[in-house]
């Protein structure tokens, strides 16, 4: 007696689906490095108004900005867009080390991940989408149910 087993067609995966915004090109390039070594589809934008078309154009799974690019409000109003989005993104915003010392006399210094930042960091990533699905889970069965 021989048993063969069928395996469902594999679905081709996914990537999470991230928009970086900071008009810092250091620290956009920065993070989008090691946001796609850990494995996230990232599209990048150096200004508000880019990241507000980006997002009516494309889903994204979570929207990573920092507080002033350029304009004082310019993250906070990405933001609030992307929470006017159908598909509901997560949001969350990032400061470097250039954005802590502009309003000092200090000059600027690189942006840089340190090694051993990045497995936080990508910790934080992944926990921010996995709640953002988990709600998706949860509106979807209400609605359902």
């Amino acid at each position: 007696m021989s048993i063969t087993l069928q395996l469902a067609p594999k679905k081709p995966m996914r990537l999470a689906r991230v928009l970086l915004a900071d008009d810092d090109p250091t620290a956009r390039l920065t993070l989008q490095t090691v946001l796609e070594a850990g494995g996230y589809k990232v599209d990048s934008a150096a200004s508000a108004a880019e990241a507000m078309q980006k997002l009516d154009a494309q889903e994204y799974s979570l929207v990573l900005t920092g507080r002033d690019m350029g304009a004082p409000d310019s993250g906070r109003r990405i933001v609030e867009h992307a929470k006017t989005m159908d598909y509901r993104p997560a949001t969350a915003f990032f400061n470097t080390e250039s954005d802590e010392v502009a309003g000092s006399n200090v000059d600027r210094k690189p942006v840089l991940v340190a090694p051993e930042d990045i497995p936080e960091l990508l910790g934080m990533v992944a926990d921010l989408i996995s709640r953002r699905a988990s709600m998706q889970v949860r509106r979807e069965m209400r609605i359902a149910g």
